[in-house]
């Protein structure tokens, strides 16, 4: 008689076949599809004539030329030596009238304040005031009535006709100035640019700030420029000859990424991106190493613009086609003759319900093997189920 023990036991082979019955029969993964790659932005933007005026699009002409090192310095409009006088009385009294008034112009010699003396043994009693020099009167300390002493100050005159720029250069770049240097002196109070020449550095160096003062005479003939406004200074200490250059405005990107956009020599209203080597950089101008050529035009104001444009208000394609009169590719390739033709009598229907029977197929394909494999596990799991159930008991 067979125990219970001997007749629980499954047969190794057994085990073995259910186990590949299992596997087979499980279902095949599908392929991970592949990463939709993300689309690079477009190299060239082409515009219509709308888009270039409402992004104001301007460009300039790439050339050799003078390339100037500038040292960059903030400061202050200050009055000019020499260009300031004040009104005093040489005797005490009182003041009777007051004729300056303050921010007016007063011309030299005019009256100024009248001024009736304590002294009665002098004649006259009342003594004029003059102005000792024509400019704007900058302060009064007098109103009629007041008390005068010698050593009090009635009013300041200033001559404005030229002024100081002071600007505050770093200390270790003070090193590079020379007198006779040239400085654009810009204003942002008048929004204008001033040409000057350095005339002296300061004796001592500042040692809260870390700067040395640097003075340019500056001549102001409309007295636009007035003291206490603030000014950049852009000092040249250096100029190059034969060096291809473009305006600041033109580029663009980050520090590890400069480009510029390019005119296309043949599509209108279409700009290329262009990758660049920068050198030294100016306050107007930045040196370019590699990227463009002599005449290249590269966009200057509307370029920051033009980065976020996307592939502008039209395709290569259609720029191209209209252009040349002929169809090109979608990334503005010629096609040949045959691709044409090819082109023409492929309709797109036709190859999309291909392409899809194919992609069926495709994926069809891997699932037989793993079919035919679980129909022979199968049968052999059944053989081999029925022999051991007719083997005799031992």
């Amino acid at each position: 008689m067979t125990s219970p023990a001997h007749s629980s036991r499954v047969s190794p082979s057994l085990r073995l076949l259910v186990a590949l019955l299992v596997v087979a029969t499980l279902p095949a993964a599908e392929p991970a599809a592949p990463a939709t790659p993300r689309a690079p932005k477009p190299e060239t933007v082409i515009l219509d004539a709308t888009g270039v005026a409402n992004l104001r699009i301007q460009t300039a002409v790439v050339e050799p030329g003078d390339f100037e090192e500038t040292i960059f310095a903030l400061g202050r409009i200050e009055v000019y030596p020499g260009r300031r006088a004040v009104i005093s009385s040489r005797i005490p009294g009182r003041a009777l009238e007051v004729h300056v008034k303050h921010d007016h112009f007063i011309k030299q010699g005019d009256l100024a304040v009248l001024v009736e003396s304590r002294q009665f043994d002098e004649s006259p009693p009342a003594v004029r005031l003059t102005a000792p020099i024509s400019g704007l009167v900058s302060a009064t300390h007098v109103v009629p009535g007041e008390p005068v002493s010698p050593d009090k100050i009635l009013a300041e005159i200033l001559v404005l006709t030229d002024v100081y720029a002071l600007a505050r250069v770093p200390e270790h770049l003070a090193g590079r100035l020379r007198s006779g240097q040239k400085a654009r002196i810009t204003v942002a109070a008048t929004g204008e640019t001033y040409v000057a020449d350095l005339e002296h550095l300061g004796a001592l160096a500042d040692a809260e700030t870390g700067t040395v003062e640097a003075a340019f005479h500056v001549a102001n003939p409309r007295l636009a420029l007035r003291p206490g406004m603030r000014a950049e200074f852009s000092i040249v200490v250096a100029a190059r000859t034969d060096v291809t250059s473009i305006p600041r405005a033109a580029l663009q990107g980050d520090p590890a990424a400069r480009f510029v956009y390019v005119k296309h020599f043949e599509l209108p209203h279409a700009f290329v991106k262009a990758p660049v080597v920068v050198g030294q950089t100016n306050d107007r101008s930045v040196e370019i190493l590699r990227g463009l050529l002599p005449a290249d035009e590269v966009v200057t104001q509307g370029a920051y613009s033009l980065a976020f444009a996307g592939g502008g208000t039209l395709s290569l394609k259609a720029a191209l086609d209209a252009a040349h009169g002929h169809e090109h590719a979608a990334d503005g390739s010629e096609l040949k003759p045959d691709q044409q033709k090819k082109t023409a009598a492929t309709p797109s229907a036709a190859h999309d319900h291909d392409h899809g029977h194919d992609h069926d197929d495709d994926h069809a394909h891997p699932q037989r093997p793993w079919q035919i494999l679980s129909a022979i596990l199968f049968v052999a799991l059944l053989v081999i189920t029925i022999r051991q159930s007719r083997r005799p008991a031992q």
